[in-house]
């Protein structure tokens, strides 16, 4: 669905498209099928990737942070150019299916229907994203430290290891003069506790697909877009959005 069309979900009901601009962030999540695994084993694990880099450079998207969950993934990308990001997701996410489901010997879908988006403000919002996906397994109790879990951008932007997929968005630039000064900082960042607002801020903007981003920042994407683009009641997020 190009920018600004309208989309039909499974019961053809319309669906607004998404905040999509070039040269702006998105938090990206796609879940597996009724929540069940998308990744039985790190061969899995390396093909998805593989598909991903594809898609990056075929969709000229940048991504600057993810991770690989047993059942979800999460990414953050800067699209060249509006409708790219949904270009990448649609079609690597169905040539990874392919491949699973040729290896394990299955049919039908993979994922959890339409994957969710929204756009991510430079600042505090951006970095926070980044650490946010990153603690991912720290937080479902995977590893204790992010830097062993080796399915995540971590490695790459913490300074331990090369990572072609990644590539340094301005906010992780602006960090330090030089690649292991920024890794310094980056890893100081993350050690530090993530604010349990902002966490809840990041999942309320991911649910609703909205933007998260300061108040000038949603006032400049709803003058562009004629559309609001904060969240629908300012209250907690539910408890079935308190998830990695």
């Amino acid at each position: 669905m190009e920018p600004g069309g309208v989309a039909s979900d499974a019961r053809g009901m319309a669906r607004p498209p998404r905040f999509d601009f070039a040269g702006v962030a998105q938090h990206v999540v796609q879940r597996g099928n009724n929540r069940l695994p998308c990744f039985l084993d790190d061969d899995d694990r390396q093909r998805y990737l593989q598909c991903l880099r594809q898609g990056l450079a075929r969709f000229d998207c940048q991504l600057h942070a993810y991770v690989l969950m047993s059942n979800h993934v999460h990414l953050l990308l800067t699209p060249a150019s509006a409708g790219a990001v949904s270009r990448l997701m649609h079609t690597f996410a169905r040539n990874y299916t392919g491949l699973f489901n040729g290896r394990h010997g299955r049919t039908g879908t993979l994922w959890e229907g339409r994957f969710k988006a929204c756009l991510v403000d430079s600042g505090r919002y951006f970095l926070a994203c980044s650490r946010y996906i990153e603690l991912n397994p720290v937080r479902a109790w995977m590893v204790a430290q992010p830097g062993d879990y080796p399915w995540s951008s971590h490695g790459a932007n913490a300074g331990y290891r090369e990572d072609p997929l990644v590539t340094p968005h301005p906010e992780y630039l602006a960090l330090g003069a030089n690649r292991p000064a920024r890794a310094d900082v980056y890893r100081a960042l993350v050690a530090e506790t993530l604010d349990e607002v902002l966490v809840a801020e990041i999942r309320a903007h991911l649910q609703q697909q909205k933007v998260l981003g300061s108040d000038r920042f949603q006032a400049w994407v709803a003058k562009r877009t004629g559309k609001f683009a904060g969240l629908r009641g300012r209250g907690r997020p539910s408890a079935n959005e308190n998830c990695p």
